[in-house]
């Protein structure tokens, strides 16, 4: 037998032999007492006998690969709780404390030591922040950690994003030519979180040269069996599949899973029968799930399974994206160089549309070219932008712009709206990233925040072209014309900028500007992009209703600058009627400013009075 561990581990597995993990390391130092708001990979150091006596449980069950205590001792993670400084002596130990747990069971050349390296907790561009290349230099920085020691194989495990499970594998493989077992966790369909397929999957990280394609986390054994079936048509590289004991149910404030010892061990011998050559357990699964899944491998013969490999090709469908100019009347004109108008209806704080029906109808008959319908403005509790978007288009027959933001929806929900709403006629967006609740009347409500504006971009962009998140191809791409949001007079400008054109990068097809009250600070700002790649920027007016709501859009909305010029005026007007009327010259005065150099004004209708924002528009 090759005497290097790599060696070791990879003619074991070609022998026919079932080789067994062990089980979850979070389940059992939480059964110990360790809370679950600490940093269980900094035990390595704090409770070293903890760790390693968890470890020895799972040798003296059977398990043939111990798994080390650190699938959060990436930086970004330990950051969260200030270890960061730590990483290295984290993982060192973790290894460390796994080896000298099969020193002391006299396992030493039969057992193996599994690095793992768990997801960073950050999302990718294009759906986040983080580039490929930082997010790399992660995993590469914790995987020469863990060398050290060092590990016999690595372990990638409960990766949700393909892209970063592969900037995880190219990490390792920059620094070592040891086996790599790459893990997804899965929907209850057996699909990735992003809608891709058991053999669609599998035959991507087939190609990575990887030499173990796995699963585990999420879901219990049956979800799993079901991928399994599927996953080994696809690849003739052996299958991991580490399942959780089950779904939990939470008894007075704690998880409990209900799979017994014998439902895992009944199901390890499917997976065997299915082709998987390597079985463990995750979330729930105890020393003694893995002592019967142990017995159980002993008391099956493996049989030969006909794996009919099967062609898997890659979604090169080449889709022609419908033109900016036929998506709607909106992107037409843009496209054509009209001056465009809009003005903005926020959505009824009840049901009872028809007074908004009535402005709409109102709005088309003067010919202003859309409406707009922001998506709980201030974080205030609103009708949804979405249903108020379908009625306003429904019943006046407007274009009709939906504000749609990130906020409330995680990235499945978001795919979910957006195809609905194009199906239900919407053709118009803005995509924002959305106030945070806290700025409501709801402090206490969450957001979600899977993704920014940026990442929202993204997605339109994927599904203009025809596939949903997995990948997928939809069988015809939508037709979006969409366009983000900017704001020429934000303190970090250069952060603006910066952001502004990765929105441009992304697809984005106009630029909508937050509100404007000073034509000098757009114009210094389009001085500031002029070498960027021209969309059409409609500049966002609002005309003043009173001195005390320019106080309120000076002091209380973030990211509008109201200049002391404007302010003056309006403190001098002394009743109502004049300070309305002073607000609509300074818009005029403004659009006047701005015509030739815009293309186009989206102005705001105060506290719902249509009639003002006509009135800058010149329509009396």
């Amino acid at each position: 037998m090759t005497s290097t561990p790599r060696g070791r581990f990879m003619e074991r597995l070609s022998s026919g032999e079932i080789l067994l993990f062990d089980g979850a390391m979070g389940t059992m130092l939480y059964d110990k007492g360790i809370f679950l708001n600490r940093c269980f990979d900094e035990i390595n150091l704090t409770g070293p006998e903890l760790v390693s006596g968890i470890h020895r449980e799972y040798l003296k069950a059977g398990a043939d690969v111990l798994t080390t205590n650190t699938f959060g001792a990436t930086a970004p993670r330990l950051a969260k709780y200030g270890f960061e400084g730590s990483l290295p002596q984290i993982n060192r130990q973790g290894v460390a404390l796994a080896r000298q747990a099969i020193r002391d069971a006299g396992r030493e050349g039969q057992a193996f030591v599994a690095g793992s390296i768990g997801p960073l907790g950050l999302r990718l561009e294009p759906l986040g922040a983080l580039s490929r290349e930082e997010a790399k230099g992660f995993f590469r920085q914790q995987a020469e950690a863990l060398l050290a020691e060092p590990v016999d194989l690595f372990i990638l495990e409960t990766f949700v994003d393909l892209e970063e499970l592969h900037q995880a594998c190219l990490a390792v493989r920059e620094c070592s030519g040891l086996p790599v077992v790459a893990s997804l966790t899965i929907k209850n369909d057996g699909n990735s979180i992003y809608g891709s397929e058991p053999h669609a999957y599998t035959a991507l990280v087939d190609g990575w040269g990887v030499e173990v394609i796995g699963l585990n986390c999420s879901n219990g054994p049956r979800v799993m069996l079901e991928a399994a079936e599927k996953m080994v048509r696809a690849t003739d590289k052996p299958i991991c599949i580490q399942p959780n004991a089950g779904v939990p149910s939470n008894v007075n404030g704690r998880n409990f899973y209900l799979c017994t010892p014998k439902y895992m061990a009944e199901y390890a011998r499917r997976f065997i029968q299915t082709g998987v050559h390597i079985l463990g357990g995750c979330c729930g699964t105890t020393p003694e799930h893995i002592r019967e899944m142990r017995r159980m491998i002993q008391s099956v013969v493996p049989h030969k399974v006909l794996r009919g490999k099967i062609e898997v090709s890659e979604n090169t469908i080449e889709v022609t994206p419908i033109p900016m100019e036929e998506k709607s009347d909106w992107g037409r004109k843009l496209k054509t160089g009209q001056f465009v108008t809009s003005v903005e209806l926020l959505p009824p704080r009840g049901p009872d549309m028809s007074r908004l029906i009535r402005c709409a109808r109102e709005l088309r008959d003067r010919r202003i070219d859309a409406v707009n319908v922001p998506d709980g403005p201030r974080a205030s509790s609103r009708m949804s932008a979405l249903a108020t978007s379908v009625m306003l288009r429904n019943t006046t027959n407007t274009d009709v712009i939906l504000h749609y933001t990130c906020r409330d929806k995680n990235l499945l929900g978001i795919q979910s709206d957006l195809i609905g709403a194009y199906a239900l006629g919407i053709r118009n967006l803005l995509l924002i990233t959305g106030d945070p609740p806290s700025m409501g009347g709801y402090p206490d409500a969450t957001a979600v925040f899977d993704v920014d504006s940026i990442g929202l971009c993204n997605i339109v962009q994927l599904l203009n072209r025809g596939y949903d998140l997995g990948k997928n191809f939809m069988g015809q791409p939508l037709g979006f014309c969409y366009g983000v949001g900017v704001n020429p007079c934000a303190v970090n400008l250069d952060y603006e900028i910066r952001h502004f054109w990765w929105k441009i990068d992304a697809g984005a097809e106009y630029a909508i500007s937050q509100t404007v009250f000073d034509a000098d600070s757009l114009f210094r700002f389009l001085d500031r992009i002029g070498d960027f790649p021209k969309i059409p920027l409609i500049a966002g007016i609002w005309p003043l209703a009173s001195y005390r709501n320019a106080e309120f859009m000076k002091y209380e909305v973030p990211g509008v600058c109201v200049p002391d010029s404007v302010m003056a005026r309006m403190e001098k007007c002394a009743t109502r009627e004049e300070a309305q009327e002073e607000g609509v010259c300074l818009a005029r005065e403004l659009l006047d400013k701005l015509r030739g150099v815009v293309s186009g004004v989206q102005v705001a209708a105060p506290f719902g009075n249509i009639q003002l924002a006509l009135r800058v528009l010149g329509i009396e």
